[in-house]
């Protein structure tokens, strides 16, 4: 039978807005609902306010989550930087803030410094409000059991760290630990109503993939969506970070252009002055993209055919590139089984930069609005 962490996670992502509504969805009596309604109202977890849509008779109230029913606390760690955000139980961003840093600083020292920041956060546009479930995506393999990052090639340091513990000691909430590019797709999911299959493709310093597969994140055991790692044929032969030659990663990731771009006397100091530059029609960067969006593009000719998707999204600092955008259109249209394409769509983020702040806050609700924490929250009188 469901329990009021489930009409609460109906009324938050905007399945209902009435108590005929949760009738309706959840298949309880309307009496039962209307109990559980009025304990979640008094506990200060639901609303109930105005007037909803009439489908004949009275206009129903309406419910929504509570503005004071608490915070959720997110960090979208990059490279180089990391994006801080706070939502409320809907998961709707509230406030972002973003800050450099440097992720090669080890896992203790950058997650200490992340939950000051997310402190002081809470703290200047928190309006007092609990913080109830902490997100982080990371920008390598996690492992979805144990909250741990799992031999990431641009994180010196991490591997194997307890990251969903320190935080849980930091914080004592719900902790949801996750790929960033997993995140990216979650957020992006969102809009792209009637998509239920969705490649997500961060393109930053580094090169992540999230899959959307029947309208949920698919995880695999950790690993899934992982194509940094994809050995792509080049004409020269280069070692990735991660130990191995020729992955995608190490000719047509962010830093990859970057450090090609200086050995021809052409200084960049981020993946997103590439984009930049490539706008400006200076020869070298223009070259590099489009050679980037080729092989991206040759990867995923295999894994279109393969998944099938509605869309292809690319996201992060060198989407903004239209050179690269194009080159990958290209090979995949070229490419792909006439019917892999036919109804296929390739393009940029909707998201935008938030993507992955609103994927965590979607993703927290499992863990936040659970039957367990909400009966504690509010119950039974």
């Amino acid at each position: 039978m469901p329990g009021k962490g489930e009409l609460l996670r109906l009324v938050a992502l905007g399945h209902a807005e009435s108590r005929a509504d949760l009738a309706r969805h959840s298949g309880l009596a309307p009496s039962s609902v209307s109990l559980r309604v009025e304990e979640l109202i008094e506990a200060g977890l639901l609303q109930e306010e105005g007037a909803g849509a009439s489908r004949g008779g009275r206009r129903p109230r309406r419910l929504r989550l509570a503005p004071q029913a608490g915070l959720l606390a997110i960090a979208d760690l990059g490279s180089h930087h990391v994006r801080l955000g706070l939502a409320d139980l809907s998961g709707t961003p509230l406030a972002v803030v973003e800050h450099p840093c440097d992720i090669a600083a080890g896992a203790e020292p950058t997650l200490d410094w992340i939950c000051d920041r997310l402190e002081e956060l809470v703290a200047a546009r928190g309006d007092g409000l609990p913080v109830r479930g902490v997100g982080i995506g990371v920008p390598g393999p996690v492992d979805p059991a144990e909250g741990t990052v799992i031999s990431p090639s641009r994180m010196p340091g991490w591997s194997e760290y307890p990251v969903r513990a320190h935080l849980s000691a930091r914080f004592g909430v719900p902790i949801l630990v996750e790929n960033d590019a997993n995140l990216m797709a979650a957020g992006e999911y969102l809009a792209w109503p009637g998509c239920e299959n969705l490649m997500v493709l961060k393109v930053g310093t580094g090169i992540g993939c999230g899959i959307i597969a029947g309208g949920r994140l698919h995880r695999g055991r950790g690993a899934a969506g992982d194509i940094s790692h994809v050995r792509v044929r080049a004409d020269a032969s280069v070692m990735c970070s991660c130990g191995h030659s020729d992955c995608l990663e190490a000719y047509a990731s962010g830093a990859a252009l970057m450090a090609a771009l200086a050995a021809q006397g052409v200084e960049v100091a981020h993946p997103s002055r590439i984009a930049d530059l490539a706008a400006d029609g200076v020869p070298q960067a223009t070259n590099l993209v489009r050679g980037a969006g080729r092989l991206i593009g040759d990867v995923l000719t295999a894994l279109v055919n393969f998944f099938n998707p509605d869309a292809v999204v690319i996201g992060g600092s060198l989407s903004a590139a239209e050179q690269l955008i194009a080159a990958v259109r290209g090979a995949v249209y070229e490419r792909c089984l006439p019917l892999a394409t036919r109804d296929l769509k390739i393009d940029v983020t909707r998201a935008g930069p938030d993507a992955a702040i609103l994927g965590a806050g979607s993703l927290l609700l499992d863990a936040v609005l659970a039957d367990a924490w909400v009966e504690q929250t509010a119950p039974r009188p």
